[in-house]
């Protein structure tokens, strides 16, 4: 048998890729937002806690989708001419670059071939879809809360340090 298939002649990977895994640790705070829970892991970073052992957790993750606005046919096209025009004109330039002595007409023919097929893909993108997306959307995940988890080494003098940092806005200061 030859070398070629040895364990010697092909070498792992030293490390395993980066699989998602469930967050470790206890919680010491839980907020309403991210802000909040990153305002409290500020807390413990100015603090000199050690912030390597924590982990801010969404709980219940929603994806939310927010319509922007009515999707037609103008609004489709003016975006494919604009999204053409920045390719054509970035084809165009650099033509210029790399041709000598081509002056401005790689420019402008890149530009308004970029202009026409910009606008011709986008019409038979839209198109496709048969009025069944008429609107524009965004879309984002967001949780119901926001848990901030610590090691179970720490995790008491973190949760005594956001006691402290709640009591302070509680009080005001």
């Amino acid at each position: 048998m030859t070398q070629a298939f040895s364990r010697t002649a092909y070498s792992l990977p030293q490390q395993a890729p980066q699989l998602p895994t469930m967050p470790t640790g206890w919680p010491i705070g839980s907020y309403d937002t991210y802000a909040e829970a990153q305002r409290a892991v500020d807390h413990l970073a100015g603090k000199d806690f050690p912030v390597q052992d924590v982990t801010i957790v969404g709980v219940d993750p929603l994806l939310v989708e927010r319509v922007a606005a009515r999707l037609t046919w103008g609004k489709v096209l003016v975006g494919g001419a604009m999204s053409g025009a920045w390719f054509g004109l970035f084809v165009g330039l650099l033509l210029s670059l790399f041709t000598p002595g081509a002056g401005l007409a790689p420019i402008l023919i890149s530009l308004v071939t970029g202009v026409a097929f910009g606008m011709a893909f986008s019409a038979a993108s839209y198109a496709a879809t048969r009025g069944r997306r008429g609107f524009i959307s965004h879309s984002q995940l967001v949780a119901r809360r926001y848990d901030v988890l610590c090691q179970p080494r720490n995790a008491e003098s973190g949760r005594d340090l956001l006691a402290q940092l709640a009591w302070s806005n509680a009080r005001g200061f």
